[in-house]
């Protein structure tokens, strides 16, 4: 990193560098099973839930509707998720991986895996475990 000291010491600018860094190795690795980083983080949590509506999914996320449609009808043209009438209510849409969904979301979290082990890399184990560990107290 070739900056000025006083800007390698801010955290903003240590997260913004370091986040593009695992963006660019992230993008690169799921290239090839055509989705990006955001695609995956909806996969994950569709696969990791019952079957919810685009609204339930929109609010776990904290994405505003707008968005949530434009990325569920993404990953609908990919075949990666179905939408299908809810039984109760025929207003909602239930969101569900397809089979093809279900096999991008294992290539998908495989893939996104080693490039996490590749940003890592200049740390040992504990100081990635560590830096993981402090991101999740700050996230949460």
């Amino acid at each position: 990193m070739s900056s000025a000291p006083e800007l390698r010491d801010r955290l903003g600018y240590l997260l913004k560098h370091a986040f593009m860094q695992l963006d660019d190795l992230v993008t690169a690795v799921l290239a090839p099973h055509g989705i990006n980083g955001r695609e995956l983080g909806l996969l994950i949590h569709i696969g990791s839930h019952e079957p919810a509506s685009q609204q339930q999914i929109a609010q776990r996320m904290q994405i505003d509707r707008t968005t949530m449609v434009a990325l569920l009808d993404t990953l609908e043209a990919k075949n990666l998720v179905a939408r299908r009438p809810h039984t109760e209510d025929r207003r909602r849409n239930i969101v569900a991986l397809t089979d093809h969904g279900h096999e991008i979301l294992k290539l998908g979290k495989e893939a996104s895996a080693e490039a996490e082990r590749r940003f890592l890399a200049p740390l040992d184990a504990e100081a990635a475990r560590q830096l993981r560990a402090a991101l999740q107290e700050i996230v949460e």
